[in-house]
């Protein structure tokens, strides 16, 4: 049995997946703090996507990463879900690095990560295997939590775009883990069923869930992050308890616009 299920090397052999050092302090005062990064540097060849980040982030808390494309936030989600390995730095997560802490994370990538030839139930089975969890209660009840139905036959290749997003994070949360880490989570997901999304991770974060969600929908999470996460170039830059800080950008409101 494999820690962790989205790290399956059969998934990306079938997918092709390929600021300041100082500490940023947060919105409001942290309960406990269980995610620690110290100076991350993330380079490809000479291009630095992070450029010493240093941040804590609390348990139990809805963290949401903005910023333009190319900010750095899907590669700082990528290190904090321990794919990809920094160029410097150190990440602890519960004292430990990902990979040694990677069963208490839930990953949702851009891609699916989902086998396209298999319904949602078996692919579900399949990462169920990999866990260590028997039986099909657990799938079958995180599949009805995104609005799905654990008796649908068709294959996840021939699911809606929004279908797949639901059916990615069923697949994510089906370990139950503390740490959610989601890349757009709503990216082509209709209104309603983003919101039924963002009703089911408030309630993960309310039950204890510590949650990061890069996302360019970021008017969704107001009221419902407890803080939002600007990055630009590579660093965090400011960390706000509302959308309607000061980072807030012309391209994320005219991306809302067309949202909602």
């Amino acid at each position: 049995m494999l820690p962790c299920a989205w790290n399956h090397p059969l998934q990306y052999t079938h997918l092709s997946i390929g600021v300041p050092s100082k500490p940023t302090n947060s919105v409001s005062e942290p309960a406990t703090t269980n995610i620690i990064v110290r100076d991350l540097v993330k380079q490809f060849g000479r291009f630095a996507a992070l450029r010493g980040v240093t941040a804590e982030f609390a348990a139990g808390r809805f963290h949401a990463i903005l910023g333009d494309n190319g900010a750095g936030k899907t590669t700082l989600l990528r290190a904090l879900a321990g794919l990809a390995h920094p160029t410097r730095g150190e990440i602890l997560i519960f004292g430990k690095s990902p990979q040694a802490a990677c069963r208490e994370i839930g990953y949702m990538a851009h891609p699916s990560l989902l086998y396209d030839e298999m319904s949602g139930m078996e692919n579900l089975r399949y990462f169920a295997g990999l866990y260590g969890i028997a039986g099909d209660k657990r799938s079958e009840g995180v599949i009805r939590s995104v609005g799905l139905d654990p008796e649908l036959a068709r294959p996840v290749g021939q699911y809606s775009q929004g279908m797949r997003q639901r059916m990615s994070l069923a697949r994510a949360i089906l370990h139950d883990p503390k740490i959610l880490l989601l890349d757009e989570p709503f990216s082509n997901v209709d209104v309603h069923s983003a919101r039924e999304m963002v009703t089911l991770l408030r309630s993960m974060r309310d039950a204890g869930k510590t949650i990061f969600a890069v996302t360019h929908q970021a008017l969704l999470l107001e009221g419902v992050a407890d803080e939002f996460i600007w990055m630009q170039a590579g660093q965090i830059v400011d960390r706000t308890d509302s959308v309607h800080g000061p980072r807030l950008s012309t391209a994320v409101n005219t991306q809302q616009a067309e949202v909602l």
